[in-house]
């Protein structure tokens, strides 16, 4: 098969991939015995202690904020959670709120969805500067990784990847504890405070815990 051959038909089958509205769940629950945290989806009610959170971390977040190089309008909250939700409608996006001891203390999402052939998404995570120390941002990716790979009523996909800046060492240290694929440095990958910066890059397939992610991390550190 010829290379334009190949690629009319990649972008075909992408193009043309059914694409199913994702039914967000409720919550997403650590397994007993994990650090006890939940994920859920984002809503208009969740403002004032999002915002609280943001504010109170902003020094903390911001060395590894991504941005739109062209400097795109920004939203209001109710604006970003109508966006939400029409990411979910269109199977783009799900987005979820970490909390913790009944308090929110980061956010998780996966994004930029691909189906057909691919099946794949990149995530993002951030966790406020007074809760770490605990392997919440490890549970978080495994659940998420559980719900987006594994679970029937999630979106089904095959692979998930995680961006992160070489020099955010707590970001490479949770990609370590989840055993991921790394698959090496991606030369001017995302656009990170003013500038197109290099991305070490990792992988979660849905083939590499049969058992659940959230399961093969607790395993680990029962062997640690």
């Amino acid at each position: 098969m010829g290379a334009m051959s190949f690629l009319h038909r990649l972008h075909t089958v992408m193009v043309h991939a059914p694409v199913r509205p994702i039914v967000m769940p409720s919550v997403l629950a650590a397994p007993p015995g994990a650090v006890g945290i939940t994920l859920r989806p984002m809503s208009d009610r969740d403002l004032p202690e999002w915002n609280a959170v943001r504010q109170g971390n902003r020094e903390w977040l911001e060395p590894w904020e991504s941005g739109d190089p062209e400097r795109a309008a920004g939203m209001t909250f109710a604006e970003w959670i109508e966006r939400q939700r029409q990411d979910e409608r269109q199977g783009a996006a799900a987005q979820f709120l970490i909390e913790y001891q009944m308090r929110i203390v980061g956010q998780i999402s996966v994004g930029a969805i691909s189906y057909g052939a691919m099946r794949s998404g990149i995530v993002g995570y951030w966790v406020s500067r007074d809760a770490i120390g605990h392997g919440i941002a490890p549970m978080a990716v495994a659940l998420l990784a559980d719900w987006a790979l594994l679970d029937e009523a999630g979106p089904r996909l095959h692979r998930i990847e995680i961006a992160i800046l070489p020099e955010n060492r707590r970001s490479l240290r949770v990609a370590q504890k989840l055993e991921s694929h790394h698959e090496g440095l991606r030369t001017k990958y995302m656009f990170v405070r003013g500038a197109w910066r290099d991305h070490e890059t990792y992988s979660l397939l849905a083939d590499d815990a049969p058992e659940g992610f959230a399961v093969r991390l607790m395993r680990r550190h029962a062997r640690e």
